[in-house]
C-alpha cells in the first residue's frame, strides 16, 4: 500500500510502526459552529481511509480531537452571553449529529483539549526547561530558530517562511516566527493555573499533547485539511520533536480544498454551506459519493448540479442492488452450478482493480469506476434464471466494495415498497375523485418500471415483472 507523504513530497510504501496496526491522528473541528462542507470533505476522506485500513485487516487507533478552547469559541460565548464550555458542549453534540448522518464512524477517541490541560502544562514546562520555549509576561513562546529543521513539512527554510508569512508584529517575541504555546489570561477569558500565571493553551500545543498522550511519542499517520499543513502541523512537528527527540509522525496526509461553483468557498462570497444544510436535501450516500469522486489531494468542485449528478449515479447502483434483492426472492433455483462458479470467480477482477486503486494512495475516484464496471457486468449476466446463491454473492460483493467508502449499505426493499404503496393510494384517490387520467398515468408509470397492479376484491395488489 502506497501513501503520499506531505513530509517527503512523494508516494511511499506504508510501513506501520507495529505490523497490522495503524496509529492515526486527524485534526478535528473547533467546536463553535456547525461544520461546513469543506470540513465535511476532510472528515469523510479520513473516515474512508480509516475504513479502508480496517478493510485491509489493520487495527486502527483513530483519534480525532475537538478544539474546545480557542479565540473563536471565546468570541462566540461572549456573543451568546454564555460560557465557552457550554458552546463546546453544544457544538460537539451537533457535530456528532451531522457526522452520524454522513455515516462517519465514531473515532476510537475524541479528546477535548480542555481535558488535557495538566498534560499541556507539563509539555510546555519541559519545552521551557529544554530551552526551546521562553516566557514573557505570562505568555510562553516556542523558539522556532532553536528547532533546526523547522519548515521541513512546508518545504521551506525559516528565512523564506519569514519573508512570506503574514505575521503580526509582537515586540515580546524573540523572533517573528515564534508562536504561542501558552497564553496569559485576558479579561473575561477562561483560564487555568500554571507556572506562568493564569492562562490557557495555544492551539498548536493542544494537538501535539493529545496525540502524544493517547498514541505515543511517534505515530503512523497525522492528517487534516491542506490548510493545516502550515503553520499548524509545522508547529506540531517542531514542539513534539523538540520535546521527545523522536519523529512525531511517519506519514502526513492532507486533503485538498472544496470550491463552490468553481470559486473558493468563503463567507465573503456567500457560498458557504454547512453539512446540515446539504443533508436536508441530499442523502449521505450522495454527499459521500461526490466527496470521493475526486482524489482526496485534488481540489473538489461542489455545486447543486454536481450533487444531482452524484444522486443519479448512486441511484444507478441502487437500482442494481434493488434488482438483486428482488431476484433473491424470485429465483427458483437455490444452488450455484459450475458455470456460475466460474462467472462468480470472474467478478473478482473488479475487486482486484478496486484494491489496486485504493492501495495507490486511496484513489477513490478510480475505485468507484471499478464498482460501476462490476455493476454493468452484473446487470448483463445475472437474471431470473440465475441461482439464489449467485445473486446473493453478487449483492454481497457490491456491498463489500461500498463499505470502505461508507456507501451502498442500505436495502432498497422498504423504500421501494413504501413508494409503491404511496402511489397506489394516490391512484385510489384519483379513481374516487373520477380523475381517471391521473389514475391511468400512475398505473402506466409503474408498469414502465416493471410494477404491475392487479385490482382484486380484496384490494389492489402489485407484483414486479
Amino acid at each position: 500500500m502506497k501513501v503520499y507523504n506531505t513530509l517527503t513530497k512523494q508516494k511511499e510504501e506504508f510501513k506501520p510502526l507495529v505490523n497490522g496496526e495503524v496509529k492515526m491522528y486527524v485534526c478535528g473541528p473547533t467546536v463553535y459552529n456547525f461544520f461546513h462542507i469543506g470540513n465535511g470533505r476532510t472528515f469523510i476522506v479520513f473516515d474512508t481511509i480509516r475504513r479502508y485500513f480496517e478493510y485491509r485487516g489493520f487495527k486502527v487507533d483513530f483519534v480525532q480531537n475537538f478544539t474546545d478552547i480557542d479565540d473563536k469559541m471565546i468570541k462566540k460565548a461572549n456573543e451568546e452571553n454564555t460560557t465557552v464550555k457550554e458552546i463546546g458542549d453544544k457544538y460537539i453534540k451537533e457535530y456528532y449529529k451531522d457526522a452520524d448522518a454522513l455515516n462517519i464512524e465514531r473515532a476510537s477517541v475524541n479528546p477535548r483539549a480542555t481535558e488535557y490541560i495538566s498534560d499541556i502544562i507539563k509539555f510546555v514546562k519541559e519545552l521551557v526547561n529544554k530551552g526551546y520555549a521562553y516566557e514573557v509576561n505570562g505568555d510562553v513562546y516556542f523558539s522556532t530558530k532553536k528547532f533546526n529543521s523547522y519548515g521541513k513539512l512546508s518545504g521551506q527554510n525559516i528565512e523564506d517562511l519569514q519573508s512570506g508569512a503574514r505575521i503580526s508584529i509582537d515586540e515580546r517575541k524573540q523572533d517573528p516566527m515564534d508562536f504561542a504555546i501558552w497564553k496569559a489570561q485576558k479579561t473575561g477569558e477562561p483560564a487555568w493555573k500554571s507556572p506562568w500565571g493564569m492562562g490557557r493553551p495555544g492551539w498548536h500545543i493542544e494537538c501535539s499533547c493529545m496525540a502524544k498522550k493517547i498514541l505515543g511519542d511517534t505515530i503512523d499517520i497525522h492528517a487534516g485539511g491542506s490548510d493545516l499543513a502550515f503553520p499548524h502541523h509545522e508547529n506540531e512537528i517542531a514542539q513534539s520533536e523538540a520535546l521527545t527527540g523522536k519523529s512525531f509522525s511517519n506519514y502526513w496526509l492532507h486533503s485538498a480544498f472544496v470550491n463552490v461553483n468553481n470559486e473558493k468557498m468563503s463567507k465573503s462570497l456567500n457560498n458557504f454551506f454547512t453539512a446540515r444544510e446539504i443533508l436536508e436535501k441530499f442523502d449521505a450516500d450522495v454527499i459521500r459519493f461526490l466527496m470521493l469522486s475526486a482524489h482526496y489531494r485534488q481540489q473538489l468542485n461542489f455545486s447543486e448540479d454536481l450533487l444531482y449528478s452524484a444522486k443519479a449515479s448512486v441511484e444507478r447502483i441502487y437500482n442494481t442492488i434493488g434488482n438483486l434483492e428482488n431476484l433473491i426472492v424470485e429465483v427458483s433455483r437455490d444452488e450455484i452450478n459450475e458455470e456460475e462458479k466460474k462467472y462468480l470467480e470472474s467478478l473478482s477482477k473488479y475487486k482486484n482493480k478496486y484494491i489496486e486503486k485504493m492501495d495507490d494512495d486511496f484513489n477513490t475516484a478510480d475505485a468507484i469506476t471499478a464498482i460501476f464496471d462490476l455493476i454493468k457486468d452484473i446487470n448483463t449476466n445475472i437474471t431470473i434464471n440465475s441461482s439464489k446463491e449467485l445473486v446473493k454473492e453478487a449483492l454481497s460483493l457490491i456491498r463489500e466494495l461500498g463499505m470502505p467508502l461508507g456507501i451502498l449499505q442500505k436495502s432498497t426493499k422498504g423504500t421501494l415498497e413504501d413508494e409503491i404503496e404511496g402511489l397506489i393510494e394516490q391512484r385510489q384517490k384519483a379513481r374516487k375523485d373520477k380523475d381517471f387520467a391521473l389514475a391511468d398515468k400512475i398505473r402506466d408509470d409503474l408498469k414502465a418500471r416493471g410494477i404491475v397492479l392487479e385490482d382484486t376484491p380484496q384490494g389492489v395488489r402489485w407484483k414486479k415483472i
